[in-house]
C-alpha cells in the first residue's frame, strides 16, 4: 500500500483543513494569522505573467530530431555529425498576432519554433510556417505588430490599420501573398512546413562559412482550411490546433518532418541577383536545392501547460558552435529583442526554468537576480580571474572574421594596445612627495592581495616607469628581480 500524500504549504508544512478559513468563532470575521489562506490568496494574485507581445496563443509538444545525412563538410555543429544520432528536442507552434485567447483557425502567420537539447548548449530555430516576414529592416517591426494589434479607441482589429501600413510598405507584399493564399490558414499545425526564414551561417571545424536557411516539410502532408471551413471550426472549437496537436500523440500518432537546408557559399552570394540576406526574398529551389538532414518527430505532451509551455522561451540568439547569425538585418535585431523579452516576462534566470534548461554542464560569470538557483556557488563571478578550477575562453571555437567590405567583423584584441606610455608620463609629471603617497597608498591596498598577484601587479608598474615600479616594490617590502621587469601575464 502506497504511503498516504499529505497536503502542505508552499514551506512543505501539512495542512489540516483545506476548505475552511480561520475565524473568530463561526460567524465571526477571518484572522490576519491564517497564513494558509494569505498565502493561497497572494499567490493567486500572482499567478499570470506578461503575455507574449506577439506569438502570445501557443501550443508546445517534446521530441527528437536525428540524423539521416550528416553534413560535417558544412558545419561542425556535432549534433549534425552523424547519421542516426538524435537529440531531444521542444517545439512550440503559434499564431502571431492573436492574444492568447485568439482561435487557433485564424488567418495568421504561425509560428514554428524548436529548441535543440545539444550536448554543446541549446540551440533554437525560432521559425514561422513560411519562408519570408513582411519587413526587411527591423525599425518597422514594433509598427507592423502594431498595425495588426488593437485600434487605441475601440480596441478592436482594425483593416485600416493593417493595410495602410501594407500599403506603405510594398515590401511586404510576398508575404501578404503568401498569408491570403490557401497556405495562409492551416488545417493544424501538424499539417504545416515550418522555416527558419532568415539565413543563417554554418561554419566548419577548418573556419569555412557557408549561408544556409532551415526548412521542415511536414510528412502528414499540407492541409489548409477555407475561410468557411475555418469560421465553422472556430464557431466548434477555438482551441482546435491545440486539440489536434494533443489528441495525434496521446493516440501516438506521432507527428513528424524532414528537416532540409539549402546552402550557399560566400562567392555565391556575392554575386546573386537579391540580397541572400533580405528576409522577404526567398532562394530558389532549382539554384539552391533542398538538402534533407534529418527528421524531426514529436512524441511526448507536456504535463504542465505553464510551466512548459507558457515558460518556454526560445531566442535566435540560442546558437550552437558551428550555427552563427548572417547579415539578415531582422535576425540581428532579433538576437537581442528575444532575450530581453524574456527577461521581463520571465526574469532574468529564465535559463533555469527546467523546459529552458540546456542538457549540458552551464559554465559562465552571471549570478544573481530574481529566480536564481544560486548557481555558481563561492567561485569568482568576474573574469579574467587567477583561479585554475574556473571556466576559461576556449578559442577553438571562436568563430570565424566576417568580411564587410573594407574592414572585417572579428573580436578584436583591445589589449594590444599601449597601456604604459600614458601612465608613465602621469607618474613622471609627480613631485617626490607625491610618488610616495602614490606608492604607499597603492601598497596599502595591493598588499593585501595574494603575494602572486602582488608581483604581476608590479609588473605592470615597472613598464610604466621602472621607478613607478620599484617605488611600490619597496612600499611592499618585495625585493626586486629580473621576472617583475618582464611582460605579465
Amino acid at each position: 500500500m502506497s504511503e498516504q500524500k499529505h497536503l502542505t504549504n508552499s514551506n512543505g508544512c501539512p495542512i489540516g483543513d483545506n476548505q475552511n478559513s480561520l475565524t473568530a468563532g463561526e460567524r465571526g470575521p477571518v484572522l490576519m494569522q491564517d497564513f494558509q489562506l494569505l498565502e493561497q490568496m497572494q499567490h493567486f494574485n500572482r499567478e499570470r505573467i506578461p503575455e507574449r507581445v506577439v506569438h502570445a496563443k501557443g501550443s508546445g509538444a517534446y521530441g527528437t530530431f536525428t540524423v539521416t545525412n550528416p553534413i560535417p563538410q558544412y558545419t561542425k555543429a556535432k549534433f549534425l555529425s552523424e547519421a542516426g544520432q538524435q537529440t531531444d528536442v521542444f517545439v512550440r507552434f503559434s499564431t502571431v498576432a492573436g492574444e492568447r485567447g485568439a482561435a487557433d483557425a485564424e488567418r495568421d502567420v504561425r509560428g514554428f519554433a524548436i529548441k535543440f537539447y545539444t550536448e554543446e548548449g541549446n540551440w533554437d530555430l525560432v521559425g514561422n510556417n513560411t519562408p519570408v516576414f513582411f519587413i526587411r529592416d527591423p525599425y518597422k517591426f514594433q509598427q507592423l505588430i502594431h498595425s495588426q494589434k488593437r485600434h487605441p479607441q475601440t480596441n478592436l482589429r482594425d483593416p485600416n490599420m493593417q493595410w495602410d501600413f501594407w500599403s506603405l510598405n510594398p515590401e511586404s507584399l510576398h508575404q501578404i501573398t503568401i498569408l491570403f493564399s490557401d497556405r495562409g490558414l492551416p488545417a493544424s499545425y501538424r499539417h504545416m512546413n515550418g522555416y527558419g526564414s532568415h539565413t543563417f551561417s554554418f561554419i566548419n571545424a577548418d573556419g569555412e562559412r557557408v549561408w544556409c536557411k532551415f526548412h521542415l516539410k511536414t510528412r502528414q502532408g499540407v492541409k489548409c482550411l477555407s475561410d468557411e471551413q475555418a469560421a465553422n471550426t472556430i464557431g466548434i472549437d477555438r482551441e482546435s490546433h491545440q486539440k489536434d496537436l494533443y489528441e495525434a500523440i496521446e493516440r501516438r500518432n506521432y507527428p513528424s518532418w524532414r528537416v532540409c537546408v539549402q546552402i550557399m557559399t560566400e562567392q555565391q552570394a556575392q554575386n546573386f541577383r537579391w540580397n541572400p540576406f533580405d528576409l522577404t526574398k526567398v532562394w530558389p529551389h532549382d539554384e539552391f536545392p533542398l538538402m534533407d538532414i534529418g527528421t524531426l518527430e514529436l512524441n511526448r505532451n507536456p504535463e504542465n501547460y505553464f510551466a512548459e509551455v507558457e515558460e518556454a522561451a526560445f531566442s535566435p540568439s540560442a546558437f550552437v558552435p558551428g550555427i552563427r547569425a548572417s547579415p539578415d538585418k531582422v535576425l540581428q535585431a532579433r538576437l537581442m529583442s528575444y532575450g530581453d523579452a524574456h527577461r521581463y516576462r520571465l526574469g532574468t534566470n529564465y535559463h533555469q526554468i527546467p523546459v529552458n534548461q540546456p542538457r549540458c554542464p552551464v559554465m559562465n560569470y552571471q549570478r544573481d537576480g530574481a529566480m536564481s538557483t544560486g548557481y555558481g556557488g563561492n567561485s569568482p563571478n568576474y573574469y579574467p580571474n587567477s583561479y585554475e578550477d574556473t571556466p576559461k575562453e576556449a578559442p577553438e571555437y571562436k568563430e570565424p572574421a566576417l568580411p564587410l567590405g573594407n574592414v572585417s567583423a572579428d573580436r578584436y584584441d583591445s589589449q594590444q594596445e599601449d597601456n604604459y606610455t600614458q601612465p608613465g608620463m602621469l607618474w613622471r609629471v609627480l613631485d617626490e612627495d607625491h610618488k610616495n603617497r602614490t606608492a604607499n597608498a597603492i601598497a596599502s591596498k595591493l598588499g593585501e592581495a595574494d603575494k602572486e598577484i602582488q608581483k604581476r601587479q608590479l609588473c605592470h608598474f615597472f613598464r610604466a616607469d621602472t621607478d613607478y615600479g620599484q617605488r611600490v616594490a619597496q612600499a611592499l617590502g618585495i625585493e626586486v628581480d629580473s621576472s617583475l621587469l618582464q611582460n605579465p601575464e
